[in-house]
């Protein structure tokens, strides 16, 4: 996160002392920068609050109160945790359900913009508007983008007397060329966003659709065929010994707005099913369909991940942008790991089918599979090509940002945003095409693929 303020007094903050601990005081009360993010966070008498700040801006974010020791809960039942790491000036926040920490550096007060009203009216909108994707977005250069031509381009549209509507359409029009399926434009109900050209969100209609279509095509002569999760997790023994696991999002499984934890324990109770002693012995093949997949918790991911080995691997690094004005800084990459979990665990070969609608936490748990130990292919089309946490940032008026800044790179440095992970074996992927012929190629490879493989692991 960046404070608001210009980066030279950014950095001779973070230098300063700050005041020692009451013996009634907890040890991460006080005011915090982190490391990324754009954000800074005052932890006083059990509230946590965030401020969103920009080199323009400061307007407050979230907020959350003392639930536990060092625990904070949000509103929507979000817990985070926050820790002091080595001294009482350096720590960590952790979001439930995300992976990873980010770094905290204690300063002595917050930024004089925190404590100013914040300008108001279009053109301020737009300023921290601007401010907040130049400060953050990580892949202008990587999509061939000139972000300050834009505002040179659109800023002059902008006026004391420019309605929501007129600022909802240029704010749409500018992040409109970025393709990306993480930027958003949002107003009230009013949400501008869009998906890499030739690709469909994966809408609750057509996860209708294509389950519809699997379990009456794919999965004729299934057996135990179940859901689980709230729906959202599908298994079935297929007549030739393999399995068939369909995860359509990484979340919503006890509800919406039910907290990781609850999330968390549904999962399990569908893996304590699915991949108990019985079947893990007697699989020969197991088919992972993540191509209608909205995302959600990376978290839940990586605890599918460690299921499906035996061996612990890295299942990507994670960094995020921390420059406001060089957007080749960075983090310090933080790794992931896939540890072995405890129980049964499958670690023959494993067929993953992706596409276009593989969408976000779909994609980092299609790269958590990239370096697991034995076989392990990915059939049908690239991913969507949006693997970061995604940001909303507040408008002065009441408007919202959405934008990603961090990237998820493999064990060799390489990133797949914008383009998706590519299969290895490529099949049309539900098209009209598919639909009208009752046929599902990437579902038949994939069967194929693990029949070749006759069972064994590598």
């Amino acid at each position: 996160m960046r404070m608001v303020t210009a980066t030279a007094v950014a950095l001779a903050l973070v230098g300063q002392a700050a005041p020692a601990a009451t013996a009634h005081q907890p040890a991460t009360d006080g005011i915090w920068r982190t490391d990324g993010y754009g954000t800074v966070l005052s932890i006083r008498n059990g509230t946590f609050q965030e401020y969103q700040t920009t080199a323009v801006s400061c307007l407050k974010g979230d907020s959350a109160q003392r639930t536990g020791p060092g625990t904070y809960t949000t509103p929507d039942g979000t817990v985070l945790t926050v820790r002091t790491r080595g001294s009482r000036d350096r720590g960590s926040l952790r979001v439930d359900g995300s992976v990873g920490d980010r770094n905290l550096r204690r300063i002595p007060e917050l930024p004089d913009a925190c404590t100013s009203p914040a300008p108001e009216g279009p053109l301020a909108a737009f300023d921290v508007f601007w401010q907040s994707f130049e400060e953050n977005y990580p892949f202008f250069s990587a999509k061939g983008i000139d972000w300050h031509a834009l505002r040179d381009q659109y800023r002059p549209r902008v006026h004391a007397k420019t309605t929501r509507d007129e600022l909802h359409a240029v704010f749409s029009e500018m992040v409109k060329p970025l393709y990306d399926a993480h930027v958003a434009v949002e107003d009230g109900d009013r949400v501008f966003a869009q998906v890499r050209p030739g690709t469909v969100l994966p809408t609750q209609e057509l996860d209708t659709k294509v389950k519809k279509f699997i379990v009456a095509h794919d999965l004729k002569g299934a057996r135990n065929l179940q859901d689980f999760a709230n729906g959202r997790i599908t298994y079935a023994d297929l007549p030739g010994g393999q399995g068939y696991l369909r995860i359509s999002g990484f979340g919503g499984y006890a509800g919406d707005g039910a907290p990781y934890a609850a999330q968390l324990a549904e999962l399990d109770r569908a893996l304590d099913t699915v991949l108990d002693q019985e079947r893990t012995q007697r699989l020969k093949g197991l088919v992972i369909d993540l191509r209608i997949n909205g995302g959600g918790s990376d978290a839940l991911g990586i605890h599918i991940a460690e299921h499906l080995t035996d061996t612990p691997y890295l299942a990507y690094s994670r960094r995020a942008r921390n420059h406001p004005e060089d957007p080749t800084r960075h983090t310090r990459p933080q790794p992931v790991y896939v540890t072995p979990a405890q129980g049964p665990r499958y670690t023959g070969p494993v067929a993953v089918l992706t596409g276009g609608s593989t969408v976000s936490a779909g994609e980092t748990f299609t790269q958590a599979l990239m370096d697991r130990p034995g076989r392990t292919v990915r059939i049908g089309q690239p991913t969507q090509g949006v693997f970061s946490d995604v940001m909303r940032r507040k408008l002065p008026n009441g408007m919202a940002a959405w934008l990603p800044n961090e990237e998820f790179l493999t064990r060799s440095g390489r990133t797949f945003d914008g383009t998706g992970i590519p299969p290895h074996l490529t099949e049309p992927v539900f098209t009209e095409d598919e639909f009208d012929k009752k046929r599902d190629s990437a579902f038949g490879r994939a069967l194929n693929v693990l029949r070749e493989y006759g069972g064994t692991t590598s």
